[in-house]
């Protein structure tokens, strides 16, 4: 990979870790049933000469972290007389988030923005895997009087802050500041946008864009937002954090791109999900999860996990999980199909009666199954382990936000029909993948 020899290296966080993928046996009696969401492995040398179904064989090491475990897929050659070897590869990260050398970004920024010539870059390719930054990480500070100036720097590099304040109707008030710098060629760009709006409904949000290039073609772009409103189904305040994050390089058909979003009311009703997509050269994997708590004890999570090569192997691990009062189920899938078509999947599943009874049940391509009624305990998680009251700690800037003074005699209009009731959102729904 030549990405490392030319910058990107510093740049843009694209590192490879494992698949951590479950085979329908479910954990031991008192231990906590654990669905990692590390990236998906990508498999750097894949060697196939079978015609015959074979089946995957699970092998780990590490210190069982999940940042840390290693896994890889192989295959039984007991079970097949064709040898077969997918090995996942070490991790490659594009980036090094400690580097012991600046970056061409730090090195151009330093000179593009000195001190007290212009606003200070802080402008850095996101971080894959990060989920939603508090608003304190942000460090949004929003000028008071609107502002235009730009300047030239001694090596032609150029800079430039704007700020200002946009007003509309039924109170409308988006407070502003952009800021960016450009290298003398213009090879190198960066951008940044703070915002805060608010209007008389109490609708408050804070947010952030900011993107970035540099001289060897690689790219960035991250927003992030927080918002406060007033459910208009139940009339609870809401609070709705969101994020998305990409990041391409210039230099080979790699790339990732991830969006998170997180919502909550004052009934303790919680929504969480992601979207994540990657892709190194003939390489790409897919990730989707969800978190749904109703406030009353109810709960669903699901994953869906898969990638693909542009040899034709495609491998894939997905479940899902649903809960109430102690009774619920739990069910998933493992599949794997080779260039040639072959497909190898296990299914298994889970019923919870609620008195320390468990029906467990699955099947295989290869013939295993199993039917059994086993005495275990019921572990789930009914409450967000980050919730109402967490969310609202940590948005201390968003509520603070001033709105316009209201006039008397002057109310915001009702509109019950434009956001969808809780639940109705089709998008963070467990999906069918591809297998």
């Amino acid at each position: 990979m030549v990405a490392s020899s030319r910058g990107f290296t510093t740049q843009l966080e694209l590192k490879l870790s494992t698949l951590f993928i479950s085979y329908g046996l479910a954990p031991s009696k008192k231990k906590r049933m654990c669905f990692p969401r590390d990236p998906l492995t990508i498999l750097s040398r894949i060697s196939c000469c079978c015609s015959e179904p074979v089946v995957p064989v699970r092998r780990g090491s590490g210190s069982g972290k999940s940042n840390e475990k290693v896994e890889d897929w192989r295959f039984d050659s007991k079970k097949s007389p064709h040898r077969v070897r997918v090995q996942a590869s070490s991790a490659m990260p594009f980036a090094s988030a400690q580097s012991r050398f600046p970056s061409k970004q730090e090195k151009f920024y330093s000179r593009c923005t000195p001190r007290n010539s212009g606003p200070q870059s802080r402008d850095t390719p996101p971080k894959r895997d990060t989920g939603i930054a508090n608003e304190k990480d942000w460090g949004i500070s929003l000028l008071n009087e609107s502002v235009n100036e730009s300047g030239t720097n001694e090596d032609g590099s150029t800079w430039y802050q704007e700020s200002g304040e946009d007003l509309g109707e039924n109170g409308h008030r988006c407070r502003w500041t952009r800021m960016g710098g450009k290298s003398h060629d213009g090879s190198s760009e960066w951008k940044e946008t703070w915002w805060e709006k608010s209007d008389w409904s109490g609708y408050k949000e804070l947010g952030v864009e900011k993107s970035g290039r540099n001289a060897e073609g690689d790219s960035w772009w991250e927003t992030w937002q927080e918002v406060l409103h007033q459910d208009e189904w139940s009339n609870l305040a809401r609070i709705e954090r969101s994020a998305q994050k990409e990041a391409k390089s210039g230099s080979e058909n790699a790339g990732w791109h991830e969006k998170w979003w997180e919502k909550y009311d004052a009934k303790g009703w919680t929504e969480k999900g992601a979207h994540k997509y990657g892709r190194l050269n003939e390489q790409s994997w897919w990730e989707k999860w969800g978190e749904h708590y109703d406030g009353s004890g109810s709960v669903l999570k699901w994953t869906d996990k898969w990638a693909e090569t542009e040899l034709g192997t495609k491998w894939g691990d997905k479940w899902e999980e649903k809960f109430f009062a102690g009774i619920g189920s739990r069910q998933g899938e493992t599949w794997h199909v080779s260039p040639s078509g072959e497909r190898w999947s296990r299914k298994w599943g889970e019923e919870h009666f609620g008195n320390g009874k468990v029906h467990k049940y699955g099947k295989s391509t290869t013939g295993e199954s199993w039917d059994i009624v086993v005495d275990e305990e019921t572990y789930y998680e009914s409450e967000p382990h980050y919730g109402w009251a967490d969310v609202v700690g940590d948005s201390s800037q968003l509520l603070s936000i001033q709105p316009r003074e209201r006039p008397p005699g002057v109310y915001p209009p009702l509109d019950f029909g434009s956001s969808p009731r809780p639940g109705d959102d089709q998008s963070d729904k467990p999906p069918t993948s591809a297998s």
